[in-house]
């Protein structure tokens, strides 16, 4: 089973923000795929979880294996709590877990994929390596950009999409989601070489 874990906030007050781009790549994969969203497990902190399982009898293929998707509820700064309770329960191993969040240090629409890495300046991530313990999990980077300098920077995470943005807001997402997906059926170095500007498929750190 893969897991894919769009990081972001609850709250209709941060839905639309910058900060909640994870959310929303997760919501096209369970759209794409006509799942619902549920809570965890009680055994879980707080997330919302979308499954789907093969059919009994089903060949073998991308599109019949196991996927988990998730969307933490324990706010950003914890999100580590919830991805560690869910790796623990559906027995995850970093390597088939990716993580899907904003980035300030990418321009707004770029995608950038990692099979390792630091967690940056990323609150979310340093949550979860916190609580795995671990670098070593794939993650899809989507740039939001970092605006105005002279701006707080939380300020700017939690505001939302310009006009011009939200106009091709659905085609990152989209292009977003194609590598989560990619990364269920073919693992993190095809996503790499597919989508990483160099396609060198070999570098691992932020």
């Amino acid at each position: 089973m893969k897991l894919i874990v769009g990081l972001g906030n609850p709250g209709p007050e941060y839905r639309d923000t910058r900060h909640n781009v994870g959310f929303r790549v997760v919501d096209e994969i369970a759209r794409r795929h006509q799942l619902a969203w549920a809570m965890a497990p009680s055994q879980v902190p707080d997330a919302f979880v979308a499954k789907r399982y093969p059919a009994p009898g089903a060949a073998a293929s991308a599109n019949a294996a196991a996927l988990l998707l998730a969307k933490p509820l324990t706010f950003m700064n914890l999100s580590g709590r919830a991805v560690r309770g869910l790796a623990d329960y559906y027995r995850i191993a970093p390597s088939d877990l990716l993580v899907v969040f904003d980035e300030v240090d990418l321009p707004f629409g770029k995608i950038r994929v990692r099979a390792a890495g630091s967690g940056g300046t990323h609150n979310g991530v340093k949550s979860i390596v916190g609580s795995l313990g671990t670098t070593e999990f794939p993650r899809i980077r989507v740039g939001i950009g970092r605006g105005d300098k002279r701006r707080d920077l939380a300020d700017h995470v939690l505001s939302k999409f310009e006009p011009a943005e939200w106009d091709q807001l659905e085609s990152v997402i989209a292009r977003a989601a194609d590598a989560a997906e990619m990364f269920a059926a073919d693992g993190i170095l095809k996503v790499m070489n597919t989508y990483n500007p160099d396609s060198a498929g070999s570098g691992t750190t932020d």
